[in-house]
């Protein structure tokens, strides 16, 4: 299946879209220049086959230099989410460690580390508590951005425990996601958070970005 993909995703390279794309990025990463609708209908049928997780072929894809493979071995993983195990945190703890940056820690973060620790709770003690306190900014951005998604289901006193350690980190990652969180609970619950951003020192772009709703 491997062999399969890059043959596929080779087919449809397209330079002039991989300019492009790799300077929206800051030319961090090399592309094929498949772009989201075109990569999502190339995807359809192989992810359609997959019925188990093969964390060899996610590896693999993780290993190539475009960075469609990356999103691709994202999508994979956003499929089969409900298959991973508790100890799958560490195998994506190393790819959020890897070609770091937020296009795919974020999805990381919000779909894969949000769906185990919905499944097993007990990782936020065992690991959230421990990667809020990391001296690598996409593992704490991770922490911020796990619970994006939650809504109502979201645990305040972790995420306050969280944005207290990080607030005066001064690293736009991690107050972009201070502010990011915060404004996605407000849809929720504003209240806690208009209270919350008023009784703490937070930087001026997390009180910006968390203040949009309220």
């Amino acid at each position: 299946m491997y062999e399969e993909i890059l043959r596929i995703f080779e087919v449809n390279r397209n330079e002039d879209n991989s300019f492009a794309m790799e300077k929206y990025m800051k030319n961090k990463f090399k592309f094929l220049g498949i772009k989201r609708p075109l990569r999502n209908e190339l995807q359809k049928p192989i992810l359609k086959e997959m019925k188990e997780l093969d964390w060899t072929l996610i590896e693999l894809l993780w290993k190539q230099d475009e960075r469609e493979y990356q999103y691709f071995a994202i999508d994979i993983l956003d499929k089969l989410k409900k298959n991973l195990v508790k100890e799958d945190i560490l195998r994506i703890k190393k790819l959020i460690e890897d070609k770091s940056w937020w296009d795919t820690v974020d999805l990381l973060a919000s779909k894969i580390v949000g769906q185990l620790c919905k499944s097993y709770p007990e990782i936020k003690d065992e690991y959230i508590k421990l990667w809020m306190k990391s001296d690598n900014i996409w593992i704490v951005r991770t922490t911020l951005l796990y619970q994006l998604k939650y809504k109502n289901d979201l645990d305040t006193n972790i995420l306050e425990e969280t944005i207290t350690i990080n607030k005066d980190s001064n690293e736009f990652f991690i107050d972009k996601a201070i502010g990011w969180i915060l404004r996605q609970y407000s849809k929720v619950n504003p209240e806690w958070v208009r209270k919350f951003i008023s009784n703490n020192s937070l930087s001026k772009l997390s009180v910006r970005e968390g203040s949009k709703y309220i």
